[in-house]
């Protein structure tokens, strides 16, 4: 027999479980899906595109399969189209620079996803910066900034988490946030 409160937690599982599979089936969900104590979720505004986006993206530390989706979709590659597969962490990270930040505004995204003909023309024709070997081209980096935010701010707030690298690039008003190893520039 279980204990009242084992209980009480089963059926808020449960619920939250059903809420997740009509949340994916149902755009209109998404409002419930929000309303749930341990959902987490990340507002962007593409620098490039215009595009932005809200999504709950994880309920707990379940990631919404929906939601990582469209934000593939959204941080592809806006040279080529090409989509890539961000990984998830990136956006753990990114929910947790917010709440130390203490924050509500969007990210706004100058570079998700790269292909490698995009970072390899960005490599022989930019002002520099660009890695041979990105972890842009794996999904697991991505240039942000928060409006109205100092970027030395959301620099210290990403080094604080202690997860990937963190890079400084104040001259073009960005900061450099990967799931790599621990490393700053």
């Amino acid at each position: 027999m279980l204990k009242p409160q084992e209980h009480a937690r089963r059926l808020f599982l449960g619920r939250a479980a059903r809420l997740l599979t009509v949340g994916a089936a149902l755009p209109l969900a998404r409002p419930a899906l929000a309303a749930l104590p341990n959902a987490r979720s990340l507002e962007f505004a593409h620098t490039h595109t215009g595009e932005r986006l809200s999504v709950v993206f994880a309920i707990g530390e379940q990631h919404v399969p929906e939601a990582l989706n469209r934000l593939n979709l959204f941080l592809r590659d806006h040279y080529s189209g090409e989509v890539g597969h961000i990984d998830p962490q990136l956006f753990d990270l990114l929910f947790r620079v917010r709440q130390e930040l203490g924050c509500e505004q969007p990210f706004q995204v100058i570079s998700g996803y790269r292909c490698a003909e995009t970072n390899t023309r960005l490599r022989n024709t930019g002002g520099g910066g660009v890695a041979r070997q990105s972890l842009h081209m794996q999904g697991k980096a991505i240039d942000i900034r928060i409006a109205g935010v100092p970027l030395v701010d959301l620099r210290d707030a990403a080094a604080a988490q202690a997860v990937g690298g963190v890079g400084f690039y104040p001259r073009a008003e960005f900061v450099h946030l990967d799931t790599g190893r621990v490393r700053y520039w």
